[in-house]
């Protein structure tokens, strides 16, 4: 038979109460939340991986997508989102920083890191409404054929030219819209008249349609600008659905986050964790948000980089 002190050890690991196995009920929950969401997060991502592999052919590629950097001229690839990318990992940071001063019950030291991980989270869905907006107002514009193909209009050089310089010309136009709608008439008129354009799949150089089939199928399609739940300029509309759903879906979280982290840090200013003794609420917050990262790890991986 057990002995008094194996059984009383035994009541102690196994009994439940408000600390089975010795954690805390409230990290508990936070760990089954996680673990919950972790697996919705791996549905979306595997669904997009699935439809990539399906629409390989068609499917944009996101150096040419994200070229956007506020305050630089030309093309910048995915630089705006690394630096993204970089902001939320270091609120992260700052986030362990905050949950070792909780340890520590050091209260200023807790309300600097946790103020630095809001204004890192604001800075970061800040900067995803952005690339938002330029990616639904569009970049250069394409066409889209009766058949919904899309199709981007080129020179005799091979570059891609947007629907300014179709109807401005390469020497007035600029490389982008800058956020000019351009209608059907006024682009197929201005590729009328230059017989040095055509059009050509996106990522398909080489393969191009000669001038008169490229006016033919202009005719019985339209002008794509940006990018929707509908149409996308860029190529496979999937990409926009699988863009808007699962990054949205991510900000949402980061808002989620910030919005909670505020409450803490606010609960911090007024000394509510000073008087309860410890800043465990500070360590909760903290592994949502280290999630929130990790997810963005992925998602960044799978959208901009694969």
């Amino acid at each position: 038979m057990a002995s008094s002190a194996e059984m009383t050890q035994e009541e102690n690991n196994w009994g439940g109460g408000s600390r089975p196995l010795g954690s805390r009920y409230g990290k508990l929950m936070m760990w089954f939340f996680l673990l919950s969401d972790a697996l919705t997060f791996s549905g979306f991502l595997t669904a997009y991986g699935l439809m990539r592999f399906k629409f390989e052919s068609t499917w944009p590629i996101a150096e040419n997508v994200f070229t956007h950097f506020p305050g630089l001229e030309g093309d910048q690839p995915l630089l705006y989102v690394a630096l993204m990318t970089f902001i939320l990992i270091m609120s992260s940071v700052t986030m362990v920083l905050a949950v070792n001063a909780g340890e520590k019950m050091n209260r200023k030291a807790v309300t600097n890191w946790m103020l630095w991980t809001i204004v890192g989270g604001f800075i970061f869905v800040g900067s995803q409404a952005w690339e938002w907006y330029h990616f639904i107002i569009g970049d250069s514009g394409a066409v889209e054929t009766a058949r919904q193909e899309i199709l981007h209009i080129y020179n005799e050089e091979g570059e891609r030219l947007s629907f300014s310089q179709v109807v401005h010309g390469m020497e007035e136009g600029h490389a982008s819209n800058h956020g000019e709608t351009f209608t059907k008439a006024e682009v197929l008129s201005a590729m009328k008249s230059n017989e040095g354009m055509y059009l050509m799949e996106p990522g398909k150089a080489g393969e191009a349609f000669t001038h008169e089939v490229s006016v033919a199928m202009f005719e019985a399609g339209d002008v794509v600008q940006g990018a929707n739940m509908i149409h996308n300029e860029y190529g496979q509309k999937q990409f926009a659905n699988f863009f808007f759903f699962i990054t949205g879906f991510h900000g949402f979280h980061v808002f989620s986050g910030v919005v909670i982290n505020f409450v803490i840090f606010y609960n911090v200013l007024l000394g509510t964790y000073e008087r309860r003794g410890h800043y465990r609420m500070v360590e909760k917050v903290g592994l949502y948000w280290h999630f929130v990262d990790l997810v963005w790890v992925f998602v960044f991986t799978f959208f901009y980089l694969v």
